[in-house]
């Protein structure tokens, strides 16, 4: 794994992040104004992509097989909501934290799919930010879907429940 650090104007930032994810396996983006405040500065962790990470997820869980035990959505909203508390006082173990948020992402962005949409939403979006950090705290590189890492783990977590 390795940073890669780009000073680039504002209005280029999308298409630099876009043409390094499409190079490299990267984490998320962090962003932040120059000291001119001008240009911006970007902040990506990446892999190089290997030959044996997985192409595709067909050995993985199906969504509907990670979350067919699992708690209702709305019932999920207010867990998360009450566990970000915990986890932000340090009371509650943040890798189960960040595996149920990713998780419930994920179905609300399927959710959102299965509504006829094909377009990637907000909620798709933020169901991969979610995983890339579930990825990041489990120390696991960016070498799959990381959508379909958090279906297998949940679907992992679920069985020892």
């Amino acid at each position: 794994m390795f940073e890669i650090r780009v000073i680039c104007a504002p209005q280029d930032t999308e298409r630099v992040v876009a043409a390094l994810d499409g190079t490299f396996t990267t984490g998320t983006a962090t962003v932040y104004p120059t000291r001119d405040g001008h240009r911006n500065r970007l902040y990506i962790r990446a892999d190089l992509p290997t030959q044996d990470a997985p192409a595709d997820t067909a050995h993985w869980p199906t969504p509907e097989a990670a979350y067919d035990t699992a708690p209702s959505m709305v019932r999920e909203i207010g867990w998360t909501a009450r566990a970000a508390r915990e986890v932000a006082s340090g009371t509650f173990p943040e890798r189960e934290f960040w595996l149920r948020k990713a998780a419930l992402l994920d179905r609300i962005a399927l959710h959102d799919m299965s509504d006829g949409g094909d377009i990637p939403t907000a909620a798709a979006d933020l169901a991969v930010q979610a995983a890339r950090e579930l990825m990041d705290l489990d120390d696991e590189p960016v070498l799959c879907d990381p959508r379909a890492y958090v279906r297998q783990q949940y679907a992992l977590w679920a069985k020892s429940q």
